[in-house]
């Protein structure tokens, strides 16, 4: 047996990935399902490797070529050791991205072409740009289409960051069968069933070169068997069983193909019922002793000595001693209860089922209606005991959600729930290190999840990538670290944490966030340490270093203010909201007509607690001039409009009332009102883009976590949707929002 049947035909454990002990062999068995089965009296028994959760696993060969490549190769779904990749990198730092043609060759001296060296720019400015890869790709084949070194670096890149891509794989093995050795076309196959493992196309793809390569037999059906331990209860596996089928009937192995179809009649699948009638015409064609096992065959032997010894003593049972005819008739019926078996659970799965519209991963967005389907098909498998079901089901879902973090979420949730902490870490380093991880969500909820099992120097390690990498100044990420240090009995690092990115958006230009962290940060001095002093000067240096006042620093300002002893500053507050709400023309204030108007009344229920009567009439007259008379203009055209409206419904109406009289009265009809045309609303639409996703707030995303984790103090308004670094999006499919709630002043409404 060669190097590439010594790959295909068995699998070993892979280095254990630092933060989730994952070990194929601690998951060969994980409910008790791998064990021998019996499906009839003569103990008819095989193995049912279906039904069982292994691992991701690789082979490690023995050819130095293989061996040196399999290190560097990101296996996507089963995650590396961080000793085999860096995987803190965003996949093109993994290979060396050129950067200029005329500066950087390949080993093999061939320089880029202009077209190729403008891609491989584009590729590295930002990694998740699927159109310029596959531009870069065709550019590639098209340019270097012997050139085996080019079409590896590209490929290699490529999956790196799109790793449940099949398709490219298949293309990328192609490649290598034409240009490289059998064994480079095993290693990228042996790399592709681990980027996308549960991936019924793939192994299909595997298995047919194989079939075509080797003539072991039993190398290709160990490689069938591992295909299947992973995607054989797909509902959509067929095409994998139907080629394993094929491959046994060309063999003429009836009893391997009839062990086949008693193992696809307990697996729900589209196909079930031609598989069945399948089964039943083969029994019909075959004597009974080539369709059973050596396995049956032993059963039934013992079961006739058995009969033998009953017999002689004058314990006869009526199934026992049964003839070959009805010998046939039970195994079939037998069968048949399994296949009734499994179509009750078919039916109880297939609308969800039929509901998944596209079950391969793509990065375009799904629909919202597909979306929904999926979380309503996991709610439904999470009811199952069967862990198995559920880490497949889930396994398939992320293959069509890979881009949507709330799925990743769910599956680390759901492992923890069930107590399987090593593979939720194992979905988690996933997540954050290869399918998501330009999604500041996943590394704040990383956050949580590890402070909440104890992992505090993970927890950090979560934060701090947020702000360096992933979307530096980032307030949600800020305020959350900060809540975790003071949880943790830091609370001097937790005001730090505010001051250094006070300090570091000091010094932009036209820092947004500023007025926040100033606001935020004094209302932490002051709801959680009682630094009440602490929170005013903080507010005060707020005021004068930001170039443009906001609604919700000059929100804090007047919160503090009004729990200060007397006597208050209302003279410098009133010139504060005054410069807030009367912008003057040459210095357009950027604050909205709402929040100028929801400002001043915020301000008015404050003077009229503390300010006396010159104050509030300042400030009442104030108010008056500037929103009540605008008010009172809106809603005089309002009521003139309305009134217009009314008036032609009512001209309308007597109209058709006349003409109706003059049309029906002499056929004796009686007079039919028409009824005016009910106005359909149009319901927002989100613009596509992965960013919309904060618009609901991030506050949502851990509430799986119920009461243990803590949230963040509530801000004193809503804060703006902040825009993380310029980075690839995955754009969300456009639904319907919910329109946005305007803050809750402090004292009510005015």
């Amino acid at each position: 047996m060669g190097d590439g049947e010594t790959v295909i035909s068995q699998t070993s454990t892979v280095e254990d990935y630092s933060s989730a002990s994952y070990s194929a062999s601690d998951y060969g068995d994980r409910t008790g399902n791998a064990a021998e089965a019996t499906v009839s009296g003569e103990a008819a028994a095989f193995v049912a490797t279906d039904n069982t959760y292994i691992d991701n696993t690789t082979s490690h060969v023995n050819n130095p070529d293989i061996a040196e490549k399999s290190e560097a190769t990101d296996v996507g779904q089963q995650v590396p050791s961080t000793a085999s990749q860096d995987v803190s990198g965003n996949g093109v730092g993994l290979y060396s991205v050129h950067t200029s043609a005329s500066t950087q060759q390949l080993v093999d001296g061939s320089a880029l072409s202009p077209e190729e060296d403008r891609l491989w720019n584009m590729v590295k400015a930002n990694s998740l740009d699927f159109n310029a890869w596959t531009a870069l790709i065709e550019e590639t084949e098209k340019t270097s289409e012997a050139n085996v070194l080019k079409i590896r670096k590209v490929y290699d890149a490529f999956l790196a960051e799109f790793p449940l891509c099949y398709g490219y794989w298949k293309k990328y093995a192609d490649h290598e069968a034409r240009l490289g050795s059998i064994d480079k076309v095993v290693e990228v196959y042996e790399r592709a069933v681990q980027g996308v493992t549960y991936s019924v196309d793939m192994w299909l793809h595997y298995c047919v070169f194989a079939i075509n390569t080797y003539e072991d037999h039993d190398t290709i059906r160990r490689l069938f068997e591992r295909g299947l331990a992973y995607v054989g209860t797909d509902y959509l596996c067929f095409s994998l069983w139907d080629k394993y089928i094929e491959y046994e009937y060309q063999l003429q192995k009836w009893s391997n193909l009839a062990m086949i179809y008693t193992r696809i009649l307990e697996i729900p699948n589209q196909q079930l019922d031609r598989y069945f009638n399948s089964f039943r015409e083969l029994a019909a064609s075959r004597p009974l002793s080539e369709l059973r096992t050596t396995e049956e065959v032993e059963a039934a032997a013992r079961a006739k000595g058995e009969f033998k010894n009953q017999e002689s003593e004058g314990e006869i049972h009526p199934d026992d001693g049964l003839t070959e005819a009805k010998e046939l008739e039970k195994y079939i019926s037998l069968r048949e209860e399994l296949y009734k078996k499994t179509k009750d659970f078919d039916s109880k799965i297939i609308d969800f089922e039929t509901a998944i519209r596209r079950p391969y991963y793509h990065f375009r967005p799904l629909n919202v209606t597909e979306l929904e389907n999926w979380h309503n098909y996991l709610d439904f498998i999470e009811g199952c005991d069967d862990l198995n079901k559920v880490i497949k089901v889930y396994e398939r879902c992320l293959i069509a959600c890979a881009n949507y973090h709330e799925y990743w979420i769910r599956y680390v949730l759901c492992m923890e729930a069930r107590k399987d902490m090593d593979l939720a870490e194992n979905a988690l380093a996933r997540a954050t290190h290869v399918f998501v991880k330009k999604q500041p969500e996943i590394h704040l909820f990383a956050a949580r999840f590890r402070e909440h099992n104890g992992n505090i120097e993970g927890a950090r390690a979560s934060y701090q990538l947020v702000h360096s990498e992933i979307s530096p100044g980032l307030l949600e990420a800020i305020i959350k670290h900060a809540n975790m240090e003071y949880r943790l009995g830091n609370l001097e690092d937790a005001c730090s944490l505010y001051e250094q990115t006070i300090a570091i958006e000091k010094g932009k230009e036209h820092s947004q966030i500023l007025p926040f962290l100033f606001a935020q940060y004094s209302r932490f001095l002051y709801l959680v340490l009682g630094r009440v002093e602490k929170a005013k000067e903080v507010l005060d240096e707020a005021v004068e270093n930001t170039a443009h006042l906001s609604k919700p620093l000059l929100e804090a300002l007047i919160h503090i203010e009004s729990i200060q002893s007397l006597p208050k500053r209302i003279d410098h507050i009133d010139s504060l909201v005054e410069k807030f709400i009367s912008p003057e023309s040459d210095n357009p204030n950027p604050a909205t007509y709402i929040e100028r108007e929801e400002l001043s009344s915020i301000f008015l229920e404050f003077v009229d607690l503390f300010g006396d009567a010159g104050s509030m009439k300042k400030a009442d007259v104030r108010h008056s001039k500037l929103f009540l008379s605008h008010k009172s203009s809106s809603q005089s055209k309002k009521r003139h409009l309305e009134g217009n409206l009314v008036s032609d419904r009512a001209k309308i109406t007597k109209t058709s009332a006349v003409s109706s009289v003059n049309q029906w009265s002499a056929a004796g009809y009686g007079v039919q009102p028409q009824s005016w045309p009910p106005t359909q609303p149009q319901g927002q639409q989100w613009p596509a883009g992965y960013t919309q996703q904060q618009q609901a707030g991030y506050g949502t995303t851990y509430n799986a976590y119920g009461s243990s984790y803590v949230q963040p103090q509530a801000a004193y308004t809503s804060y703006p949707v902040q825009q993380v670094v310029p980075q690839e999006v995955y754009p969300q499919p456009s639904v319907a929002a919910a329109a946005p709630v305007p803050p809750a002043a402090y004292y009510g409404t005015y």
